[in-house]
């Protein structure tokens, strides 16, 4: 198998985080930032690869959605990494030795574990994709033991009241988006905008407009028209 190339940034930015995974506590908490396009499951694929290889202990990746699962399953096969992923249909895993990486939704995983369905042995790493979501938080108390990689293209927590600052200890910032399109890595996009008043919008508890008042002013059909127009 050939193993997939990372680009020279990914690289740096890889270099960085397994620098921080040697020297700092087992227990560490780490956040990686990097924008949308710019390869965040490219690069903790390959940190599963060289943590598993360098320290004989497995990985345990965390996401929110079943696409984000099949896709980070998908791209550890293509750095060699033999994984398994962690859905409603999996009741029991004992043939764990067979695998140096798990995907696993947050939801499943958490009700396997609550209910001891499941009891999984080795895990050294944990890496949590889209980790500004809070909903992550409920499985840390079944890896205090272990290293926490946090990645999201967006620092700031789904919940004003539960800041980042709160869960992770040091921030690594990955490429901005203009440096990543001046070195041809994200296109140079076109915007067209249309100048729409957001006054009837409302701010609900966790600082974001509220999805009634979001449903109002864009599903009415003045709003609509202005979409085709613009």
């Amino acid at each position: 198998m050939v193993k997939k190339e990372l680009y020279d940034y990914q690289k740096e930015d890889l270099e960085t985080i397994m620098t921080c995974l040697n020297e700092k506590p087992s227990d560490y908490n780490l956040l990686y930032q990097l924008p949308t396009g710019g390869g965040k499951t490219v690069i903790f694929s390959e940190i599963a690869r060289r943590y598993s290889a360098e320290t004989g202990k497995k990985v345990m990746i965390l996401t929110h959605r079943i696409e984000l699962c099949k896709q980070t399953s998908n791209m550890l096969d293509e750095f060699g990494v033999k994984n398994k992923i962690i859905n409603s249909e999996v009741k029991e895993l004992p043939e764990q030795d067979k695998y140096t990486c798990f995907v696993a939704m947050v939801e499943t995983l958490n009700n396997r574990l609550n209910e001891e369905d499941i009891i999984i042995e080795g895990i050294g790493l944990v890496i949590i994709d889209e980790a500004h979501y809070n909903s992550f938080r409920k499985l840390f108390k079944y890896f205090e033991d272990c290293f926490i990689l946090g990645v999201t293209a967006t620092p700031l927590s789904s919940n004003v009241k539960l800041p980042m600052k709160d869960t992770y200890q040091e921030l690594i910032l990955g490429n901005s988006i203009p440096k990543l399109v001046q070195k041809g890595y994200l296109a140079k996009s076109t915007t067209y905008n249309y100048n729409v008043k957001l006054g009837m919008l409302k701010i609900g508890s966790n600082g974001d407009y509220t999805v009634k008042s979001s449903d109002l002013l864009y599903s009415n059909a003045d709003m609509l028209n202005k979409l085709i127009a613009a």
